[in-house]
């Protein structure tokens, strides 16, 4: 990794609490199994994304929403021990979002979300653009509605600020959105949806026809990338026993993001994020297996 020069990323997203249940198989529709364990842990893909980067060293500040609740409480403590600015995070009367997450022994996943506060993020509110607009990166995902993602968008393109998008879930686009988007990040399957290719190549050249550079995830396989200019990189994936692959796509992108405000170029920055998404996926948990700037360098080191 590079000598550590602060970037200040800004994430505007959704917050939720993760209530994970362990079983040997996820259950079939209608079918009921016994699981082994449960946990309840902070998450949703804008708090997930925004842990992952300012643990690989990145100074981040939180825009969003919890409910009056106590997983909003949970959710702004995390945060903010992990030195994450929540000066953005709002607190509406209601429930803060949950997921309701099972991870099978293969260390797969099923996820139900439920929005609930996130639902209310759908525009900025006073003091919203000056968070982005201070920023070196803005993250932006799906879990709330699109009309505050475009809205978020269209402020990062107004300052300067390179706009990264994590398609997920998986939706149609609109062109409000996708033009003020810089980097596209989804992962295979998203792309598939998008592009309308299962061939990663394929969907990547789709893509590109969307917006200026593109990310594809490709779990074991490692991550492809491309750019408007011809470029392209493959990076393969470090080999590891994965125990729960929840967090890997929000590690890789809030990594991603914080190595690239550094000055990496994009092979090293995308190696960097692989790194961080092979130690995340041999721990259980979302935010609770994200590696800091430390664990990073010295799996790397190993390497």
């Amino acid at each position: 990794m590079m000598d550590h020069v602060t970037t200040t990323v800004a994430v505007f997203g959704s917050c939720n609490m993760d209530l994970v249940a362990y079983a040997d198989t996820a259950p079939k529709r209608g079918e009921t199994v016994l699981g082994r364990e449960f946990h309840t842990v902070p998450g949703g893909k804008g708090a997930n994304q925004a842990l992952a980067a300012a643990k690989a060293g990145a100074a981040v500040r939180m825009i969003g929403a919890v409910g009056e609740d106590e997983f909003g409480s949970e959710i702004r403590r995390v945060l903010q021990e992990s030195d994450v600015d929540i000066a953005g995070l709002r607190a509406v009367p209601g429930r803060s979002g949950t997921a309701h997450i099972v991870v099978d022994d293969q260390g797969g996943n099923s996820i139900v979300v439920v929005p609930a506060a996130n639902g209310t993020v759908d525009g900025l509110v006073d003091g919203d653009e000056e968070l982005i607009a201070g920023a070196q990166s803005l993250l932006l995902q799906l879990e709330i509605p699109f009309s505050g993602v475009a809205a978020a968008a269209a402020a990062g393109r107004r300052n300067g600020v390179r706009v990264v998008l994590t398609p997920a879930p998986a939706a149609e686009l609109s062109e409000d959105i996708l033009s003020n988007v810089d980097v596209l990040v989804p992962n295979e399957h998203e792309a598939a949806i998008l592009a309308g290719h299962d061939d990663p190549d394929r969907a990547l050249q789709k893509l590109l026809e969307l917006v200026p550079e593109v990310v594809i995830t490709l779990g074991a396989r490692g991550s492809l990338y491309g750019s408007r200019d011809g470029a392209r990189v493959e990076v393969p994936s470090f080999p590891v026993e994965a125990v729960d692959t929840t967090a890997a796509g929000d590690t890789y992108v809030g990594v991603l993001s914080a190595a690239l405000g550094e000055g990496a170029d994009m092979p090293e920055a995308m190696r960097t994020a692989s790194a961080g998404s092979a130690v995340s996926v041999q721990r259980n948990g979302a935010s609770s297996s994200m590696p800091t700037r430390r664990e990073i360098a010295d799996f790397l080191a190993g390497r």
